[in-house]
């Protein structure tokens, strides 16, 4: 591992479920985390990991068609942004959507975004604090936590000093 790069081994989904879990203690409000990898590689199971770990009881689903899923929870004193951008057939619809607002928010008002297919949206996201790629490895996934900016290096930091990390 260096210093902004963490690579895990996920045996199935409960594990990826975990690393989900286990980040939901390293985030801070203002955060923006990339999930990346293919259909299937995990993104909304570790979603619905972090969202267990924070006390949400509800059902978990990508936001496939509704663009964005936002929660308030109690534990937390900053909302949770889950978008999905895997519809998107060109980068200017992020901005007839009007989500630019979620992004780049400071004080009470800032949240977490959580961002499946960022690429759809191209230069109209900010920069990642935090990517987390998910690659399918037979049975399995990798996943690669990268710290972008001084924010996300301290995120991945606080997860990586976590007991419950997935893995060997």
């Amino acid at each position: 591992m260096t210093s902004s790069t963490l690579i895990l081994d996920l045996a199935d989904s409960a594990a990826t479920e975990q690393l989900g879990a286990a980040l939901a203690s390293a985030l801070r409000p203002g955060l923006c985390i990339f999930l990346e990898g293919d259909l299937g590689a995990g993104k909304t199971t570790l979603v619905r990991g972090l969202l267990r770990a924070v006390g949400h009881s509800g059902k978990v689903k990508s936001p496939t068609f509704t663009l964005l899923e936002s929660y308030a929870i109690s534990s937390l004193n900053f909302p949770l942004y889950h978008f999905d951008f895997y519809r998107f057939s060109h980068p200017d619809e992020f901005i007839e959507a009007g989500l630019d607002e979620f992004f780049g928010q400071t004080g009470e008002q800032a949240g977490v975004c959580l961002v499946e297919w960022p690429d759809k949206a191209g230069a109209h996201l900010p920069q990642p604090d935090l990517r987390i790629a998910l690659d399918v490895v037979g049975e399995a996934r990798r996943a690669r936590v990268s710290g972008d900016t001084p924010q996300g290096v301290a995120c991945l930091g606080r997860l990586s000093a976590g007991r419950s990390l997935p893995g060997p």
